[in-house]
Protein backbone atom coordinates (compact mmCIF):
# COMPACT_ATOMS: atom_id res chain seq x y z
CA UNK A 1 0.00 0.00 0.00
CA UNK A 2 1.46 3.28 -0.64
CA UNK A 3 3.08 4.99 2.24
CA UNK A 4 1.10 7.76 3.91
CA UNK A 5 2.44 11.55 3.78
CA UNK A 6 1.90 13.39 6.67
CA UNK A 7 -0.75 15.35 8.04
CA UNK A 8 -0.05 18.20 7.70
CA UNK A 9 1.03 17.72 3.74
CA UNK A 10 -1.07 20.48 1.94
CA UNK A 11 -4.40 19.94 0.18
CA UNK A 12 -5.52 20.93 -3.41
CA UNK A 13 -7.01 24.77 -2.84
CA UNK A 14 -8.79 25.06 -6.26
CA UNK A 15 -9.25 21.06 -7.47
CA UNK A 16 -11.53 20.50 -10.78
CA UNK A 17 -13.40 16.85 -10.51
CA UNK A 18 -15.06 15.67 -13.47
CA UNK A 19 -17.14 12.43 -14.07
CA UNK A 20 -19.92 10.89 -16.53
CA UNK A 21 -21.27 9.65 -14.07
CA UNK A 22 -24.21 12.31 -12.14
CA UNK A 23 -23.37 14.01 -8.39
CA UNK A 24 -25.67 12.41 -5.67
CA UNK A 25 -28.06 8.69 -6.33
CA UNK A 26 -26.27 5.40 -5.99
CA UNK A 27 -23.31 3.60 -6.96
CA UNK A 28 -21.25 5.58 -8.99
CA UNK A 29 -22.89 8.63 -8.36
CA UNK A 30 -22.96 8.43 -5.03
CA UNK A 31 -18.77 8.03 -5.14
CA UNK A 32 -19.06 10.98 -7.08
CA UNK A 33 -20.55 12.96 -4.03
CA UNK A 34 -18.86 11.88 -1.41
CA UNK A 35 -15.02 12.36 -3.65
CA UNK A 36 -16.61 15.71 -3.66
CA UNK A 37 -17.77 16.20 0.42
CA UNK A 38 -13.79 14.78 1.13
CA UNK A 39 -12.35 18.17 0.57
CA UNK A 40 -14.96 20.18 1.25
CA UNK A 41 -15.98 23.76 -0.12
CA UNK A 42 -11.92 25.09 0.66
CA UNK A 43 -10.33 22.43 -1.81
CA UNK A 44 -13.14 22.27 -5.05
CA UNK A 45 -12.84 24.81 -7.70
CA UNK A 46 -15.30 23.25 -9.98
CA UNK A 47 -17.02 19.58 -10.45
CA UNK A 48 -18.35 18.87 -13.63
CA UNK A 49 -21.13 16.27 -14.37
CA UNK A 50 -24.11 15.30 -16.44
CA UNK A 51 -26.32 16.11 -13.35
CA UNK A 52 -26.76 17.23 -9.72
CA UNK A 53 -28.73 15.29 -7.70
CA UNK A 54 -27.83 16.81 -3.82
CA UNK A 55 -27.57 19.33 -2.02
CA UNK A 56 -24.22 18.70 0.61
CA UNK A 57 -22.50 20.59 -2.07
CA UNK A 58 -23.19 23.87 -2.86
CA UNK A 59 -24.39 23.85 -6.34
CA UNK A 60 -22.69 26.62 -7.33
CA UNK A 61 -18.99 24.81 -7.46
CA UNK A 62 -21.31 22.58 -10.43
CA UNK A 63 -20.88 22.44 -13.52
CA UNK A 64 -24.35 20.52 -14.69
CA UNK A 65 -24.63 18.86 -18.37
CA UNK A 66 -27.72 18.08 -17.97
CA UNK A 67 -29.09 19.84 -21.12
CA UNK A 68 -25.85 18.50 -23.48
CA UNK A 69 -25.80 18.39 -27.42
CA UNK A 70 -24.91 14.58 -27.11
CA UNK A 71 -28.67 13.90 -26.23
CA UNK A 72 -29.20 13.94 -30.39
CA UNK A 73 -26.75 10.81 -30.72
CA UNK A 74 -28.78 9.06 -28.08
CA UNK A 75 -30.01 6.77 -30.94
CA UNK A 76 -26.36 5.39 -31.84
CA UNK A 77 -26.59 2.65 -29.31
CA UNK A 78 -24.99 2.65 -26.39
CA UNK A 79 -22.00 2.41 -26.28
CA UNK A 80 -21.29 5.18 -29.12
CA UNK A 81 -23.40 7.06 -27.35
CA UNK A 82 -22.05 6.79 -23.53
CA UNK A 83 -18.79 6.96 -25.55
CA UNK A 84 -19.59 10.22 -26.95
CA UNK A 85 -20.30 11.89 -23.14
CA UNK A 86 -17.26 11.24 -22.02
CA UNK A 87 -15.34 12.89 -25.08
CA UNK A 88 -17.75 16.15 -24.61
CA UNK A 89 -17.27 15.68 -20.95
CA UNK A 90 -13.73 15.69 -21.41
CA UNK A 91 -13.59 18.48 -23.94
CA UNK A 92 -15.45 20.80 -21.75
CA UNK A 93 -13.10 19.86 -18.92
CA UNK A 94 -10.02 20.27 -20.49
CA UNK A 95 -11.02 24.12 -21.92
CA UNK A 96 -12.18 24.57 -17.84
CA UNK A 97 -8.20 23.04 -17.06
CA UNK A 98 -6.78 25.72 -19.77
CA UNK A 99 -8.61 28.71 -18.49
CA UNK A 100 -8.94 28.19 -14.59
CA UNK A 101 -5.68 27.98 -12.18
CA UNK A 102 -6.64 24.44 -10.92
CA UNK A 103 -3.45 22.62 -8.60
CA UNK A 104 -5.33 19.10 -9.28
CA UNK A 105 -7.24 17.20 -11.43
CA UNK A 106 -9.21 13.77 -10.38
CA UNK A 107 -11.01 11.84 -13.14
CA UNK A 108 -12.15 8.69 -14.33
CA UNK A 109 -11.02 6.22 -16.42
CA UNK A 110 -12.50 6.70 -20.19
CA UNK A 111 -13.53 10.48 -19.47
CA UNK A 112 -10.13 12.37 -19.82
CA UNK A 113 -7.31 11.86 -21.86
CA UNK A 114 -7.77 15.70 -23.53
CA UNK A 115 -7.86 16.55 -19.59
CA UNK A 116 -4.74 14.57 -18.61
CA UNK A 117 -2.76 15.67 -22.06
CA UNK A 118 -3.74 20.00 -20.91
CA UNK A 119 -2.27 18.39 -17.15
CA UNK A 120 0.91 17.13 -18.28
CA UNK A 121 1.29 20.28 -20.73
CA UNK A 122 0.71 22.70 -17.68
CA UNK A 123 2.19 20.71 -14.96
CA UNK A 124 -1.18 19.76 -12.78
CA UNK A 125 -0.83 16.84 -10.58
CA UNK A 126 -3.56 14.18 -11.72
CA UNK A 127 -5.24 11.73 -10.10
CA UNK A 128 -7.20 9.40 -12.35
CA UNK A 129 -9.77 6.71 -11.21
CA UNK A 130 -10.54 3.11 -12.42
CA UNK A 131 -13.50 1.76 -11.36
CA UNK A 132 -12.57 -2.11 -11.90
CA UNK A 133 -9.22 -3.40 -13.69
CA UNK A 134 -6.62 -2.60 -16.13
CA UNK A 135 -8.24 -2.75 -19.43
CA UNK A 136 -6.13 -5.63 -20.22
CA UNK A 137 -7.15 -7.75 -16.86
CA UNK A 138 -3.86 -8.97 -16.30
CA UNK A 139 -3.28 -10.58 -19.74
CA UNK A 140 -0.45 -9.97 -22.44
CA UNK A 141 -1.51 -7.81 -25.22
CA UNK A 142 -0.03 -5.75 -27.64
CA UNK A 143 0.37 -2.49 -27.30
CA UNK A 144 -0.39 -1.84 -31.24
CA UNK A 145 -3.35 -1.93 -32.79
CA UNK A 146 -4.46 -5.50 -33.30
CA UNK A 147 -5.87 -6.06 -36.43
CA UNK A 148 -9.70 -6.02 -35.48
CA UNK A 149 -8.73 -2.37 -34.34
CA UNK A 150 -7.35 -1.53 -37.25
CA UNK A 151 -10.28 -2.33 -38.96
CA UNK A 152 -12.25 -0.31 -37.13
CA UNK A 153 -10.41 2.87 -37.62
CA UNK A 154 -10.47 1.88 -41.63
CA UNK A 155 -13.89 1.09 -42.00
CA UNK A 156 -16.19 3.04 -44.95
CA UNK A 157 -17.18 6.45 -44.01
CA UNK A 158 -19.99 6.56 -41.93
CA UNK A 159 -19.00 3.88 -39.93
CA UNK A 160 -15.15 5.40 -39.40
CA UNK A 161 -16.46 8.32 -37.78
CA UNK A 162 -19.05 6.83 -35.65
CA UNK A 163 -16.12 4.77 -34.25
CA UNK A 164 -14.38 7.53 -33.07
CA UNK A 165 -16.82 7.85 -30.73
CA UNK A 166 -15.94 4.45 -28.77
CA UNK A 167 -13.61 4.42 -26.32
CA UNK A 168 -10.65 2.55 -27.65
CA UNK A 169 -7.93 0.30 -25.26
CA UNK A 170 -5.47 3.15 -26.92
CA UNK A 171 -7.23 5.77 -25.64
CA UNK A 172 -7.39 4.00 -22.20
CA UNK A 173 -3.62 2.78 -22.03
CA UNK A 174 -2.41 6.84 -22.82
CA UNK A 175 -4.71 7.94 -19.51
CA UNK A 176 -2.83 5.28 -17.63
CA UNK A 177 0.55 6.75 -18.71
CA UNK A 178 -0.40 10.61 -18.34
CA UNK A 179 -1.68 10.41 -15.03
CA UNK A 180 0.35 10.92 -11.87
CA UNK A 181 -1.64 9.03 -9.38
CA UNK A 182 -4.01 5.65 -10.24
CA UNK A 183 -6.50 4.55 -7.98
CA UNK A 184 -6.91 1.17 -8.02
CA UNK A 185 -10.29 -0.22 -5.78
CA UNK A 186 -8.49 -4.02 -4.60
CA UNK A 187 -5.45 -6.20 -4.53
CA UNK A 188 -6.36 -7.71 -7.79
CA UNK A 189 -6.84 -4.66 -9.40
CA UNK A 190 -3.35 -3.40 -8.38
CA UNK A 191 -1.89 -6.81 -9.36
CA UNK A 192 -3.42 -6.24 -12.88
CA UNK A 193 -1.67 -3.34 -13.55
CA UNK A 194 1.51 -4.24 -12.22
CA UNK A 195 1.10 -7.06 -15.00
CA UNK A 196 0.70 -4.64 -17.48
CA UNK A 197 4.42 -3.02 -16.03
CA UNK A 198 2.73 0.05 -14.69
CA UNK A 199 4.83 1.36 -11.46
CA UNK A 200 4.04 0.64 -8.68
CA UNK A 201 4.20 3.48 -7.27
CA UNK A 202 2.05 5.15 -9.69
CA UNK A 203 -0.67 2.98 -7.99
CA UNK A 204 -2.64 3.94 -4.78
CA UNK A 205 -4.89 1.13 -3.14
CA UNK A 206 -8.14 2.77 -2.19
CA UNK A 207 -11.68 1.76 -0.98
CA UNK A 208 -15.23 2.64 -2.07
CA UNK A 209 -17.46 3.17 1.47
CA UNK A 210 -20.95 2.53 2.91
CA UNK A 211 -23.42 4.26 5.04
CA UNK A 212 -23.34 1.98 7.78
CA UNK A 213 -26.40 3.53 9.40
CA UNK A 214 -29.12 2.94 6.37
CA UNK A 215 -27.14 -0.38 5.96
CA UNK A 216 -27.82 -2.20 9.33
CA UNK A 217 -28.49 -5.92 10.27
CA UNK A 218 -32.01 -7.39 11.05
CA UNK A 219 -32.97 -7.68 14.36
CA UNK A 220 -33.86 -11.20 14.09
CA UNK A 221 -32.12 -13.21 11.08
CA UNK A 222 -34.52 -15.37 9.15
CA UNK A 223 -35.73 -18.79 9.90
CA UNK A 224 -35.62 -20.08 6.49
CA UNK A 225 -32.30 -19.93 4.79
CA UNK A 226 -32.30 -17.16 2.17
CA UNK A 227 -29.41 -16.65 0.01
CA UNK A 228 -29.84 -13.32 -2.04
CA UNK A 229 -27.82 -11.89 -4.86
CA UNK A 230 -27.58 -8.10 -5.45
CA UNK A 231 -26.21 -6.51 -8.66
CA UNK A 232 -26.88 -6.81 -12.72
CA UNK A 233 -27.96 -10.48 -13.64
CA UNK A 234 -25.13 -10.84 -16.05
CA UNK A 235 -22.89 -13.80 -16.72
CA UNK A 236 -19.54 -11.86 -15.61
CA UNK A 237 -20.93 -11.37 -12.17
CA UNK A 238 -21.34 -15.72 -11.74
CA UNK A 239 -25.63 -15.60 -11.82
CA UNK A 240 -25.30 -18.25 -14.38
CA UNK A 241 -23.13 -20.44 -12.32
CA UNK A 242 -25.22 -19.45 -9.05
CA UNK A 243 -28.43 -20.66 -10.87
CA UNK A 244 -26.75 -24.03 -12.07
CA UNK A 245 -25.72 -24.72 -8.59
CA UNK A 246 -28.64 -24.16 -6.77
CA UNK A 247 -30.86 -26.41 -8.76
CA UNK A 248 -28.12 -29.04 -8.33
CA UNK A 249 -28.06 -28.17 -4.45
CA UNK A 250 -32.12 -28.93 -4.17
CA UNK A 251 -31.57 -27.59 -0.66
CA UNK A 252 -34.65 -28.06 1.70
CA UNK A 253 -36.86 -25.00 2.91
CA UNK A 254 -34.53 -22.48 0.95
CA UNK A 255 -34.92 -19.43 -1.28
CA UNK A 256 -32.06 -17.64 -3.60
CA UNK A 257 -33.59 -14.11 -3.95
CA UNK A 258 -31.76 -12.49 -7.62
CA UNK A 259 -32.22 -8.63 -6.94
CA UNK A 260 -31.28 -6.83 -9.95
CA UNK A 261 -31.55 -6.01 -13.63
CA UNK A 262 -32.20 -9.08 -15.61
CA UNK A 263 -29.85 -8.89 -18.78
CA UNK A 264 -30.98 -11.25 -21.53
CA UNK A 265 -27.82 -13.51 -21.40
CA UNK A 266 -29.02 -14.82 -18.36
CA UNK A 267 -32.58 -15.46 -19.31
CA UNK A 268 -31.89 -19.16 -20.85
CA UNK A 269 -30.45 -20.15 -17.13
CA UNK A 270 -33.52 -18.74 -15.18
CA UNK A 271 -35.64 -20.48 -17.81
CA UNK A 272 -33.88 -24.20 -17.20
CA UNK A 273 -32.90 -23.25 -13.36
CA UNK A 274 -35.05 -21.56 -11.78
CA UNK A 275 -37.66 -23.43 -9.84
CA UNK A 276 -39.91 -22.73 -7.59
CA UNK A 277 -37.10 -21.63 -4.53
CA UNK A 278 -36.13 -18.88 -6.74
CA UNK A 279 -37.61 -15.68 -6.79
CA UNK A 280 -36.99 -12.56 -9.26
CA UNK A 281 -36.78 -9.46 -7.35
CA UNK A 282 -35.66 -7.12 -10.21
CA UNK A 283 -34.54 -3.52 -9.24
CA UNK A 284 -35.18 -2.45 -6.32
CA UNK A 285 -34.84 1.07 -4.38
CA UNK A 286 -34.41 -0.16 -1.03
CA UNK A 287 -32.08 -2.87 -1.41
CA UNK A 288 -31.56 -3.00 2.28
CA UNK A 289 -34.26 -4.83 3.07
CA UNK A 290 -33.58 -7.45 0.74
CA UNK A 291 -29.67 -8.02 2.59
CA UNK A 292 -32.24 -8.27 6.10
CA UNK A 293 -34.71 -10.67 4.81
CA UNK A 294 -31.62 -12.81 4.12
CA UNK A 295 -29.39 -15.48 5.52
CA UNK A 296 -26.54 -15.14 3.33
CA UNK A 297 -25.25 -13.25 0.51
CA UNK A 298 -23.62 -14.62 -2.64
CA UNK A 299 -21.63 -13.10 -5.59
CA UNK A 300 -19.47 -15.43 -7.10
CA UNK A 301 -18.30 -12.72 -9.27
CA UNK A 302 -15.82 -13.12 -12.19
CA UNK A 303 -14.06 -9.11 -11.65
CA UNK A 304 -14.94 -6.08 -9.85
CA UNK A 305 -13.28 -3.72 -9.31
CA UNK A 306 -14.35 -3.67 -5.75
CA UNK A 307 -18.26 -4.20 -5.86
CA UNK A 308 -20.75 -2.03 -3.30
CA UNK A 309 -22.90 -5.40 -2.59
CA UNK A 310 -20.04 -6.53 -0.45
CA UNK A 311 -19.91 -3.63 1.83
CA UNK A 312 -23.53 -3.31 1.97
CA UNK A 313 -24.14 -6.70 2.95
CA UNK A 314 -20.84 -6.58 5.15
CA UNK A 315 -22.88 -3.55 6.79
CA UNK A 316 -25.60 -5.58 7.26
CA UNK A 317 -24.21 -8.33 9.49
CA UNK A 318 -24.48 -11.17 6.49
CA UNK A 319 -21.58 -14.03 5.86
CA UNK A 320 -21.15 -13.90 2.29
CA UNK A 321 -19.86 -16.38 0.00
CA UNK A 322 -17.62 -14.13 -2.85
CA UNK A 323 -14.38 -14.21 -5.09
CA UNK A 324 -11.09 -12.67 -4.61
CA UNK A 325 -12.39 -11.24 -7.87
CA UNK A 326 -15.09 -9.03 -6.13
CA UNK A 327 -12.48 -7.04 -4.07
CA UNK A 328 -11.00 -7.02 -0.77
CA UNK A 329 -14.25 -6.46 2.10
CA UNK A 330 -14.52 -10.15 2.57
CA UNK A 331 -11.22 -12.16 4.14
CA UNK A 332 -11.89 -15.91 4.04
CA UNK A 333 -13.01 -17.50 7.27
CA UNK A 334 -12.64 -14.34 8.66
CA UNK A 335 -16.15 -12.73 7.78
CA UNK A 336 -17.03 -15.03 4.70
CA UNK A 337 -16.12 -17.77 2.31
CA UNK A 338 -13.96 -17.06 -0.78
CA UNK A 339 -14.20 -19.00 -4.02
CA UNK A 340 -12.36 -19.03 -7.06
CA UNK A 341 -14.53 -17.26 -10.14
CA UNK A 342 -16.44 -20.25 -12.23
CA UNK A 343 -15.83 -23.12 -9.99
CA UNK A 344 -19.42 -24.51 -9.57
CA UNK A 345 -17.97 -27.27 -7.00
CA UNK A 346 -16.69 -24.93 -4.99
CA UNK A 347 -19.39 -22.79 -5.21
CA UNK A 348 -21.74 -25.65 -4.31
CA UNK A 349 -19.34 -26.69 -0.95
CA UNK A 350 -19.56 -22.72 0.35
CA UNK A 351 -23.19 -22.72 0.37
CA UNK A 352 -23.91 -25.92 1.53
CA UNK A 353 -21.24 -25.60 4.93
CA UNK A 354 -22.95 -21.91 5.35
CA UNK A 355 -26.83 -24.15 4.81
CA UNK A 356 -25.95 -26.70 7.67
CA UNK A 357 -23.26 -24.04 9.90
CA UNK A 358 -26.11 -20.96 10.85
CA UNK A 359 -23.88 -20.57 14.05
CA UNK A 360 -20.60 -19.76 11.50
CA UNK A 361 -22.53 -18.11 9.22
CA UNK A 362 -23.79 -15.55 12.07
CA UNK A 363 -20.23 -15.44 12.91
CA UNK A 364 -18.80 -14.04 10.29
CA UNK A 365 -21.71 -12.20 9.32
CA UNK A 366 -21.05 -10.07 12.74
CA UNK A 367 -17.24 -10.12 12.21
CA UNK A 368 -18.16 -8.49 8.54
CA UNK A 369 -20.22 -5.48 9.91
CA UNK A 370 -17.15 -5.10 12.35
CA UNK A 371 -14.82 -4.35 9.74
CA UNK A 372 -17.00 -2.41 7.80
CA UNK A 373 -17.74 0.12 11.03
CA UNK A 374 -13.95 0.02 11.46
CA UNK A 375 -12.47 0.66 7.93
CA UNK A 376 -15.17 1.24 4.94
CA UNK A 377 -17.78 4.00 6.56
CA UNK A 378 -17.69 6.84 4.13
CA UNK A 379 -16.01 8.85 6.79
CA UNK A 380 -12.94 6.16 6.04
CA UNK A 381 -13.40 6.46 2.26
CA UNK A 382 -12.88 10.71 2.15
CA UNK A 383 -9.82 10.61 4.65
CA UNK A 384 -8.36 8.15 1.89
CA UNK A 385 -9.13 10.40 -1.02
CA UNK A 386 -7.53 12.97 1.07
CA UNK A 387 -4.68 10.86 1.41
CA UNK A 388 -4.42 10.23 -2.58
CA UNK A 389 -4.68 13.82 -2.94
CA UNK A 390 -1.42 14.38 -0.26
CA UNK A 391 0.47 11.69 -2.25
CA UNK A 392 0.17 13.13 -5.67
CA UNK A 393 0.43 16.83 -4.38
CA UNK A 394 3.93 15.80 -2.35
CA UNK A 395 5.60 14.35 -5.59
Amino acid sequence: MTPSPPASAALPQRLLYATSARIGGSGLDEVARQSLLAGGSRSLGRAIAYENRQSTVPSGLIRSLRWHPVRLLSGLGSQRYYGAKKHYLDWIAARELERGAYDLFHSWSGDCLRSLRVCRQRGIPSVLEVGTWHRHKGKAKPLRQTQSERERDTAPWPGRWLNRLLISRQHVLEEYDLADLILVLSEKARETFLAAGVPREKLFRHQRGVDAERFTPAPVPPEKFVAVFVGALIKRKGVHRLLEVWQRLALRDAQLVLVGSLHEEIRPWLNRCAGPTVRLEGFVRRVEDCYRAATVHILPSECEGSAKCTYEAAACGLPQITTRESGDVVQHEVNGLLVPPDDPDALAAAIERLYRDRALGARLGAAGRQRVVEHFTWEHFRERLLEAYRTVLQR
